[in-house]
């Protein structure tokens, strides 16, 4: 894909080409591409156009209030950095709807011909392949140089798109900075890339202190500082939350809220108790390593079932 303007009918030719050889399982692009025509769309067929009404739109945005609160610093910083080069920032649903676009008003009208405004829908699945729509699909960031997007129509745009996970690992979000601008050559397009995955590991590390806000933050070592691989860890020192990086690198699942872990266990210290602890805490990690078997725990601290529920004021 060069990125330099092209026919209808070519760039119908060349991804009718590219399908037919097979390219799917080599290409992300042309696997895109794939999909995109099982969901019925044609390269020269208009965007579908599919667009919430405004009081649908108002209910989106207070849905998502809590994410764009996280997210309001990044998003103007980030804006501020790629703004002058005419290129906008969005943050879209999981459903790939824009709820949130940052633009300036020299550049608003290009953005709004082609589509890419709040509300309107840009999943695969009604726009075929674009930044927004291939990430969420893909789970990852993804960079969509103009003939790279499925539709003709999109052919214009260039996007580059990363998701943003909650502080449970769930994609929440995606990040997308666009423009419309034919001289941006697919070398910046990849330094945007890079600047909208570091945009998105920040919101995800604002989530996730939002959603802990009275817990020590800890960096998993042995991960780079930049993934955004963190623990929340209460004052038992039991991590009572993970970041999706976190959980992948130390294989966590489940909800940490519930079934807590110690955090001495998960870093590899080796004195679990320290003398600076109080005897709650001490207790409150050896029923997190027992799973919550109290009768297990009692054993490994050494008292009894009954003296365990004294000391955690439960009844027995």
């Amino acid at each position: 894909m060069t990125g330099n303007a092209i026919t209808g009918r070519d760039h119908e030719a060349a991804i009718a080409s590219a399908l037919a050889r097979g390219q799917a399982a080599r290409s992300p692009i042309v696997a895109s591409w794939a999909r995109s025509a099982r969901h019925g769309l044609a390269p020269s067929r208009r965007p579908q156009g599919n667009r919430l009404s405004q009081s649908e739109l108002t209910r989106l945005r207070e849905r998502m209030e809590p994410v764009t609160r996280a997210a309001r610093p990044t998003l103007e910083r980030l804006f501020q950095a790629v703004g002058g080069f005419g290129a906008s920032v969005i943050l879209a649903s999981r459903n790939g709807i824009p709820f949130e676009h940052l633009v300036n008003s020299a550049e608003d009208r290009d953005f709004a011909e082609a589509g890419l405004s709040r509300g309107t829908d840009w999943s695969e699945a009604a726009a075929g392949t674009n930044g927004i729509g291939t990430c969420l699909a893909e789970g990852r960031t993804v960079v969509i140089h103009r003939d790279q997007h499925f539709l003709t129509a999109n052919t214009a745009l260039t996007c580059a798109s990363a998701p943003v996970y909650d502080a449970g690992g769930e994609m929440v979000a995606v990040l997308d900075v666009s423009t419309v601008r034919r001289d941006i050559a697919g070398g910046f397009a990849g330094l945007l890339s890079h600047s909208v995955t570091e945009a998105a590991r920040r919101i995800e590390a604002d989530l996730f202190h939002a959603c802990y806000p009275g817990a020590r933050m800890v960096l998993v070592p042995g991960v780079e500082r930049g993934m955004g691989a963190i623990l929340a860890v209460d004052a038992d020192e039991l991590v009572i939350g993970a970041t999706r990086v976190a959980r992948q690198h130390l294989g966590l699942s489940g909800d940490l809220g519930r079934n807590p872990v110690p955090a001495a266990d998960l870093l590899g210290i080796e004195s679990h108790n320290r003398p600076e602890d109080g005897e709650r805490a001490v207790i409150a990690r050896a029923i997190a390593r027992t799973g919550g078997n109290m009768s297990a725990a009692a054993r490994a601290l050494g008292i009894s079932r009954a003296t365990l529920h004294r000391k955690m004021g439960r009844p027995d």
